[in-house]
């Protein structure tokens, strides 16, 4: 019987590409259409990773729907305004998948958003699934990782991503984790999560991982 094959699992924002800035551009934009104080930016920055629901939950739990919707127009066409991959990124990708491992996104996203952001970046070729979470269960919960996972019948082996939500999600799916910082200010909050290998970029997941026999 053939094994599956070895996959690695991604987080999208803050993760493989710095999109943060059009994502917190889009998220307060929404509060001044809706006629809304306007919440600071770090108040925002300290929700990244939750669903957009939420996060909005948390700042303005009155107005969410309308919150939401306002995002959601917004965004898509405003989020190549700034956001890239990361330094290194496309190359690291490109290796893994040349070492005979088979590459999938977990995200917050939903699903549909989630594909169209990857493929308006450039990243679709370098991936073999993008998950979003659609109507389940979010991160630290691992159920858009076991979803990725099944998607390509493939047996995990490493969650990457950038937040303590990723990290705990990556170790209730039973993988090894990789916490990436890219800005040193998070590697104190990404270090109390205990992550297998923390590190600046995503260059040292290469060492762990050498080409498939």
């Amino acid at each position: 019987m053939t094994p599956p094959p070895k996959s690695i699992v991604f987080d999208l924002d803050g993760t493989l590409v710095d999109s943060m800035p059009d994502i917190i551009t889009s998220f307060l934009y929404a509060f001044g259409q809706a006629g809304l104080p306007t919440p600071d930016e770090a108040e925002v920055r300290a929700l990244i990773g939750l669903p957009l629901q939420d996060m909005y939950g948390r700042l303005a739990p009155e107005h969410v729907p309308a919150l939401v919707a306002i995002y959601r127009e917004h965004y898509p066409r405003n989020f190549l305004n700034r956001s890239r991959p990361f330094p290194g990124v496309v190359e690291v990708l490109r290796t893994l998948r040349e070492r005979g491992y088979r590459l999938a996104v977990a995200t917050t996203k939903r699903t549909d958003m989630a594909r169209q952001f990857v493929e308006a970046l450039g990243l679709a070729a370098e991936l073999d699934h993008v998950q979003g979470t659609d109507g389940f269960p979010h991160k630290p919960a691992p159920d858009v990782i076991h979803r990725a996972l099944h998607a390509l019948g493939a047996e995990g082996l490493w969650m990457v991503g950038d937040t303590i939500h990723d990290i705990a999600a990556g170790k209730a799916a039973g993988l090894r984790t990789y916490a990436v910082t890219w800005d040193a200010r998070a590697e104190a909050t990404l270090a109390a999560a205990a992550p297998d290998v923390l590190q600046p970029d995503l260059r040292g997941l290469l060492a762990h991982l050498p080409p498939l026999a």
